[in-house]
């Protein structure tokens, strides 16, 4: 983040005025300025993601949405032509992260005010007179880097028109409809000599004056106008729908009052009844589950927390959704002989990292998953995991391998789960061929066999996992080192049974990320390791015992608020547990959606110390998060989807940096996590 810099920018940025309604104005010069066509006479910067979005919209029915991203501010901008030595005001109204609307090549001092992180849209005005030979000027809005998504609507450029300049975009365009006929009026375009009607898209006739009708033919009909002079046309009009013909009825209004109720595995809906309906469709998470012919619906949709929303439809077609509402599901299974809080730590077998060695005796009871780290491959691409203990020369304490193998079942006779974890940050792991699956299999087989242990976690970071181009489908990974890892997991968790354990530890960068980046993207341009734990994860869900995400050594992410998130703070903690608690669309794309897990699926990943992996966070700050989630107390700027009062536990690297930090970790969290029951 930029922070120094953005607060240079904005002691000089001039005139900085946030209004609370807007002045009437004689002519808007701009073109397109509610973007109701698109992107249509403006101009974005390549890596902005720049799109015209239906919501949030400030009027009309789209809005400009763009995403700063590296060196880009997401700059979108249009020249206009205008009068020398002529007075203009230029305003929009805007919302999200800092924001910044001026102009450009005025011939005087250029404009700029900006705002910063409106949650609801707020209007900003500036001025400027233009130079004695000045013929256009370019008016702008952009974020700030790393800021987040921002929106922008109904620019108005307030001022004369230059010569030879198409006229502005008609307003207030009405429309009403009979039997046979659909009657249109608008207000008088500045300059206009004449305008042009279309009817879907399609242009259906013209006129001198502001009213316009025709016979169209039965239905529901969309409408805009542009206006005309000798120097061309002006964008279309924003749209208006006409309904001609008594056997065709309006589409039905948005059912209201949507209310669900949960009851063991079943979630049942009710709405208020729609003018107009003979039908409901119901989304369950964006994607449509069903549909109904009265005001009710039922369905077991499985443990988690699910968002539902409701549509109107008749023969005239859909209404737009209703609000959502949540259900969460609780029907886990038993959770075994893991106790219903967990606290889960990496233990150093094969390396002292500085904090010292601990004997597998001598691991606190406060501990209910040991995970021995690490099991690494002989080399990235063989699948050939090998596991030694901590040489004497590192660990001068090490035990023998018969005590080692007595304190894992001495940890096992008092209900502990001890697992191999492979991978960490050192153990790259490419399972791109069938032969190093199989390799893999075996290996792990082994030494699980050897030491007698309870299951496996993965802990593949750096370049283990990635997507190739065109794998999009989170159901159907098509990558092998992704198609390979899911098939060597199940291969192992049939051989071993119900009782496996089965845990993994992504960073958010391979899991959270995924809400805006899948893969290397449509343009081949992003990272290709972004979100690609997702498919393992999503193909592993009923076989999962535990994912706890590592929240550390992690950059900002945007959470379900579309809001960057920064490690360190209860408010992170929070915003990426819900993720995986209410699941989320995978890109943006709500055909392409992450289910969410189970609660009981889910604990928190934090480091034990401040000097054990940035992104510590205080006793109290976790404890914050936890209650947020798990209570819906305590909570912070971000509201999570649900209250999830199974969350499973935590998770902390490691059991080592524990003890060197005196225990804070695992006593103080012991402690409340059995107080929470």
């Amino acid at each position: 983040m930029r922070f120094r810099k953005l607060a240079a920018i904005a002691v000089l940025a001039l005139g900085g005025t946030m209004l609370a309604a807007s002045p009437a104005h004689a002519a808007n010069i701009a073109v397109n300025p509610g973007f109701e066509n698109g992107l249509t006479g403006w101009t974005c910067t390549a890596s902005s993601g720049a799109t015209a979005v239906s919501s949030p919209v400030h009027g009309g029915t789209r809005a400009l949405q763009a995403t700063p991203a590296g060196n880009d501010t997401a700059r979108c901008q249009q020249t206009v032509s205008v009068r020398p030595s002529s007075a203009y005001t230029l305003s929009a109204w805007v919302r999200g992260g800092y924001v910044f609307l001026g102009a450009t090549g005025t011939g005087g001092t250029d404009p700029s005010t900006w705002t910063s992180s409106p949650s609801s849209y707020a209007q900003l005005s500036t001025s400027f007179t233009t130079g004695a030979s000045t013929t256009s000027v370019t008016i702008y809005v952009n974020g700030w880097y790393g800021q987040g998504t921002y929106q922008a609507d109904d620019f108005v450029l307030d001022g004369q028109p230059g010569q030879g300049q198409p006229p502005a975009a008609p307003t207030g365009l009405t429309g009403t409809g009979n039997a046979t006929t659909a009657s249109l009026s608008w207000n008088a375009s500045s300059g206009a000599t004449g305008y042009n009607v279309y009817r879907n898209g399609t242009k259906v006739g013209s006129a001198t004056g502001t009213t316009f009708s025709e016979a169209p033919g039965a239905g529901t009909h969309s409408y805009q106008v542009s206006a005309t002079n000798a120097s061309g046309e002006s964008a279309k009009s924003g749209a208006v729908s006409v309904t001609v013909g008594n056997d065709q009825p309006p589409p039905p209004s948005v059912p209201s009052g949507l209310a669900a109720t949960v009851s063991g595995t079943s979630v049942s809906l009710s709405w208020n009844a729609s003018s107009g309906a003979t039908g409901y469709n119901v989304y369950r998470n964006g994607t449509k589950v069903g549909s109904a012919t009265g005001t009710t619906f039922s369905e077991a949709p499985g443990a988690g927390t699910h968002s539902y929303q409701v549509s109107a439809t008749n023969a005239s077609g859909e209404s737009a959704k209703s609000g959502a509402v949540s259900a969460t599901v609780t029907n886990m299974p038993p959770p075994g002989d893991l106790p219903k809080r967990v606290l889960v730590g990496y233990l150093h077998a094969s390396f002292a990292n500085g904090s010292g060695y601990i004997r597998m005796a001598d691991v606190p009871n406060e501990w209910n998953v040991i995970n021995l780290s690490f099991g690494e491959p002989t080399s990235v691409t063989s699948g050939d995991i090998r596991f030694t203990q901590c040489p004497v020369a590192e660990c001068p304490n090490v035990e023998s391998e018969a005590e080692f193998i007595a304190g894992i079942r001495a940890k096992q006779a008092l209900g502990k789960k001890v697992l191999i974890s492979i991978g960490g940050q050192n153990g790259q792991v490419q399972l791109s061929t069938t032969a190093a699956r199989d390799k893999f299999v075996q290996s792990v087989s082994a030494i699980i066999d050897k030491y007698g242990l309870d299951g496996l976690d993965i802990d593949f970071e750096g370049h283990s996992l990635y997507l190739d181009s065109g794998d999009t489908n989170l159901s159907a990974p098509t990558t092998p080192v992704i198609v390979n890892l899911i098939s060597a997991l199940k291969t192992l968790k049939a051989r071993y049974g119900a009782r496996f354990v089965l845990t993994m530890a992504p960073e958010t960068f391979f899991v959270q990320l995924g809400y805006q980046f899948y893969g290397p993207g449509p343009n081949g341009s992003a990272d290709r390791r972004a979100a690609s734990y997702l498919p393992v994860i999503h193909a592993m869900r009923n076989d999962l015992t535990l994912l706890h995400v590592q929240d550390y050594n992690s950059g900002p992410i945007t959470g379900l608020d579309n809001q960057y998130h920064t490690m360190g703070t209860h408010d992170f903690h929070v915003a990426m547990t819900d993720m995986l608690l209410a699941g989320f669309p995978i890109a943006g794309n709500p055909a392409n959606v992450f289910p969410a897990l189970r609660q009981d699926q889910v604990a928190i990943g934090l480091p034990a110390a401040a000097y054990a992996g940035n992104g510590f966070t205080t006793v109290a700050e976790v404890q914050k998060a936890f209650d947020c989630l798990a209570k819906g107390t305590n909570c912070g700027p971000y509201r999570p989807r649900g209250v999830y009062p199974n969350l499973r536990g935590l998770m902390t690297w490691s059991i080592n940096w524990d003890r060197y930090n005196t225990f804070e970790f695992s006593r103080n969290h012991r402690a409340y996590l059995d107080g929470l029951g």
